[in-house]
Parts: structure tokens; sequence; C-alpha cells
């Protein structure tokens, strides 16, 4: 159409276009394909992408009770039937609705005011069940008290902002052992596949038993409990009998696959509005508003649909006396940052790779420093709203499929983050088995990348699958890592020794095949900013690749090798030892 041509053109040729470097700017470094409108229409297919995450995070976050107290006494100590507790839940829930529709907005935004980038951030699915199941524990049932792992993400967003500015954290992600990057992916999917099986947060296919670790369920609430030995045991004339159950396996799941296949924008939102709407009804059996007292409180705030709901119970509830929970808080922390470091790095080259974002020759993408700044202040700030850490989204994709090539993509997000955070009671409203096939889907999204890992040797593939495998069975993340990490050091620690003992002689005939590692960084430890410090270079702020964001470098030719994929730029995440592969129906994938 002509005024929309006529706009694309007057935006570019103002001072909008020449920051965000939109085609026909006039900046040496003009994108190529970027238009105004092609940038909205990107931001609105990334939203739509990520969506679910503020039902889904505020859920999660949710089943850790936060910091409502269990009065359930030694007959119900976790308060798995105590009404007072439910209702703290439910307020907990409205508030990370909130929180998450709000820090996702600031995220975002500034992503893509500060970074130009097309990539919106939001609370990480994986973090978020490792926070709220592992940290804090269902029900508070963990080793730390919400208000202290909230102050564990709070350090932690700080502490990635200095390894940003330092560049460390490119060393950090290189010395992680790319077999337990890879199967750390993995192992998240498998863990939140099992969240999304289960009854709290999932389609409760998958229950606890008696003679089994697991065993089928499909119980109907009324129906589960029958045995006096463990209230959770489904009995077998009852199993599969839940309506809710299949309403979301084949609206929630089926329903949102079969548009995933045809590259339908939104399925996964699609798929929860769906299931939803089927579940609102009050005189129905798979309804979400039940004729009990949580049921009418839950209905009630549903009514409202348009409203501004005040973070209450969540907001700024840190707490500085570690104490007793040291060496607890210690592992939540470091946990929280080798994850975020993983999938934070892994995320932003892969989207952008997926771009023609980066420079094939250093690897680099424009404003990555800036990058990484912006999601580490933004973990600080969602933890005083109560959220787990923040990171980048690989839903990203869906946008950049559009066409979104500069940060105004991830800007327009941003904005619809911020109008949802008007439609709380809608987004509180969305039932867990709408959103249980969801986890699945994500995790058989992460699942996929365990093709990369080295199969062919053992000290790669052992400690992967350790790895892979505790994870989901410890529901455990920090859990999975260690064991991983530990095993892996053990083996290779043992055949160096064996290695050196014997000049060289006695080594395993397939070493060959093992995965390279080192600790040492191309060019030294010195962050680029620092070298060119060193190096005498008066504007040292100021990138030598012809990416540099700062509109005050001189203007470099931009070599047409940059403007097209290449091989070497699909080797460019090698210098950082991560991998993610962009998805554009949904799920974070890193590796």
């Amino acid at each position: 159409m002509g005024w929309v041509h006529n706009t694309n053109v007057k935006i570019a040729k103002g001072p909008i276009g020449r920051w965000f470097k939109l085609e026909g700017c006039g900046h040496p470094k003009e994108r190529k394909g970027s238009l105004f409108f092609t940038e909205l229409r990107a931001g609105l297919a990334t939203f739509f992408a990520m969506a679910y995450i503020i039902a889904v995070n505020a859920s999660i976050v949710a089943d850790s009770g936060g910091n409502c107290i269990c009065n359930g006494g030694a007959d119900d100590p976790i308060c798995l039937a105590n009404l007072e507790y439910s209702l703290c839940q439910a307020e907990i829930k409205r508030d990370m609705i909130t929180a998450t529709a709000a820090i996702s907005a600031f995220a975002s935004f500034f992503m893509g005011l500060c970074s130009n980038l097309p990539v919106a951030l939001a609370p990480g699915m994986g973090l978020n069940a490792y926070f709220a199941y592992t940290v804090v524990g269902f029900h508070g049932s963990g080793s730390v008290p919400y208000e202290i792992a909230l102050t564990a993400i709070f350090v932690e967003g700080f502490i990635f902002f200095g390894l940003a500015i330092c560049g460390m954290r490119q060393w950090l992600a290189r010395a992680i052992p790319k077999s337990i990057k890879i199967a750390t992916s993995v192992g998240i999917g498998l863990f939140l596949t099992l969240i999304g099986l289960t009854y709290s947060e999932g389609i409760g296919l998958v229950t606890g038993a008696l003679s089994t670790p697991v065993s089928l369920a499909g119980c109907v609430a009324s129906g589960k409990g029958t045995h006096d030995a463990d209230p959770g045991v489904c009995p077998d004339q009852l199993k599969m009998r839940n309506p809710q159950m299949w309403i979301g396996i084949f609206c929630g799941g089926v329903f949102t696959i079969v548009l995933m296949m045809y590259r339908v924008k939104g399925a996964i939102i699609a798929g929860i509005i769906l299931v939803s709407i089927i579940s609102w009804p009050r005189t129905t059996e798979v309804t979400y508003f039940p004729y009990t007292p949580i049921g009418d409180d839950n209905f009630n705030f549903f009514k409202k649909v348009v409203d501004f709901h005040q973070i209450k119970r969540t907001l700024n509830v840190q707490q500085w006396g570690v104490g007793e929970y040291g060496g607890q808080f210690g592992l939540a922390l470091i946990t929280f940052l080798y994850v975020d470091i993983l999938d934070c790095t892994g995320t932003l080259y892969s989207m952008a790779r997926y771009a023609d974002l980066t420079d094939p020759e250093t690897g680099d993408f424009e404003g990555s420093t800036t990058a990484y700044m912006v999601d580490s202040l933004s973990i600080s700030i969602g933890a005083l709203f109560g959220s787990p850490p923040v990171t980048a989204f690989v839903e990203s994709g869906a946008g950049i499929g559009e066409g979104g090539k500069t940060g105004l993509t991830a800007m327009f997000a941003g904005i619809c983050f911020f109008i949802s955070i008007f439609f709380a009671p809608i987004f509180a409203s969305i039932p867990p088995w709408a959103t249980g096939c969801v986890l699945i889907l994500v995790g058989s999204m992460m699942f996929q990348s365990v093709t990369e890992i080295n199969w062919k040797y053992a000290g790669d593939a052992v400690p992967a699958f350790v790895c892979i495998m505790l994870m989901p069975f410890t529901y455990s993340i920090a859990d999975g890592l260690i064991g991983g990490i530990c095993l892996y050091i053990v083996l290779n620690t043992v055949i160096w020794l064996v290695e050196f003992a014997s000049g060289g002689r006695i080594v395993p005939p397939n070493k060959a095949d093992k995965d390279p590692w080192t600790w040492q960084m191309p060019g030294g430890f010195a962050p680029p900013w620092l070298s060119r410090l060193l190096g005498g270079k008066k504007k040292f702020w100021l990138s030598d690749s012809p990416y540099t964001t700062d509109a005050e470098a001189e203007p470099v030719p931009v070599n047409e090798k940059f403007q097209n994929k290449t091989s070497a730029s699909d080797e460019a995440a090698d210098i950082e030892g991560v991998k993610a592969e962009p998805s554009k129906a949904g799920g974070e994938k890193l590796a």
C-alpha cells in the first residue's frame, strides 16, 4: 500500500530510522530489509509466540507458595488441603501475572532500545522451575525460603553485569565442557516435561506410586487419595477418567502441534486460549471455577476482565540475612548464574546468526556487551518484583522469521507485554491443564539438541547422560549439573593421569573423538575494550568491528560477505562454546 511505503520511507529517514539503522536511513551500516511496519509485525509475532510465559511462569512460581505461611500442622505439613494457604497462593499467582508482564515489557523494550537486537526477554523456562521446585520447593518445602532465593537472583544479576563488562562471561561460557552445556538443555527439557505431565502445573497424566516411582494417572481430583499409604495414588479403576486431562491433551497438545506443523504464528498461545475458554464456564465438569471458596475467589477476580492488579505480596521482599542458608544460597546463586550464562549466550548468538547480525570473523554480534548488560540488570529488577531470572527467548525467532532485524521488534513486543498488564484477570484464570502441554512441547524442543552430544567418546557421553537423567529423576537441575560435572572431571582426570604416568603410551583407543576443551581464550583474558585501552586507542569503548553500534564511529564499508550467511557464521558460536538453534514456534532451547 502506498501509505505504508511512504510511512516506512519517512520514518527511515528520521532519527528513529538512523538510530535503529532501518533500510533507507543513509547509515553506512543500515540493515537491508528492515522496514518500520515489518518490525511492527515481527514484534507482534514475537509477543504471541511468548505470551504463554505470563500464565505459565505465574503458575509455576505460585506452586512454590511464595512468602505464604503454612499453618497446616502435623496432619498437613505442606498445606495441600489448607484453604487459607490456597487463597494466599492465588494472590501470589495474580502478583506474578503482573510481575511477569511488567519485567518482560521492561526488559524487551530496553533490549531493543539499547542494543538494537530483535530479541525479547522474559522469565526463563527451566530457571523458573528450578526456582520453584528445587530452591524454594513445592509449597515452600525446599532448602531456601522464597525471600532468600530472590536475594540470590538479585545478586546473580549484578555478578552477571560485572562479568559482561569485564569480558569474563565469554571465558565462563567456554570453560564448561560442550557435552555438559548441551546436556543442561536436554535435562531441563525433561524436567519441564515431567512437570507438564504431573498434577500441580500439568495435565495430571503421571503421579507417584507405591511399588514404582511413578505411575499412570488421570484421576479427577476427588478420585485421588483413596489409598491411605499415599494420598497421591490414583486407583486403577479411576485412571484416565479426568476430562480436564483429555481437554488438555487434545485441545492444548494435539491442536497446538498441528498449528505448529503449519507454522501458524502464536500456535502455543492459541492452544492455551482454546483450553481456557472451554474451562471457564462454571457449569461444566472441566471448569476452572468450581463452586468452592477458592473457585468463587478466582471467578470474582476473573469477572473484572480488565484490571490493574497491584503487586502486594512479592514486591521487594528480599532478605539479606542468609545465615543458616549460606551453603544452599551459594549453590542456588552459582546454578542461576551458570544456567543464565549458557541460556543467554546461546540464545543471543543463535538469534543474531538467524538475523544475519554476526561477524563471521570474530563471531561477535552487534551490541553484544550492551545486550548482556540489559539482560543482567533485568534479572536484578525482576527479582525485586519477585520473579525468577529473566533471559533471552528463542521465541524471538518467530519475529525474526517475520522479517525483524532491529531493536524495534523487541520494543513492540515489550509494548504488547505492557498492555497485557491490564488483563491480569484473564491471564490469572488460565488452568494448569491448559499450560501442561506447553511445558511438554517446550521440553521436546529443548530435547532436540541431544543429537549434538558427542556419543562417540565415553568421557563426554556418560557425564552428559548422567546430567540429563539426574535432572528429572532427582527433580533438581542443580543435582544434575553437579553429577554431570563431577563425573566429567573424575573420568577425564583419571585418563589424563594414566596417560601422563605412562608417558603417553596408555590412552583410550578413540581419544581422538573427544570434544576439544580449553580454559584459554583467543587473544588472552583481557576483554576487547581493555585491550583497546591498553593499546592506546582514544575511543577504546568503540569496537574495531564493522558492526560497531556507536553512531560516532567512522564509517566502515560493510563487506558483502557480512550481508549473507556463510559457513563461517555457522561456526561463530564456537568461540563461546555454545550453539543454539532458533525455533519459530516456541520454547527455549539452549545448548
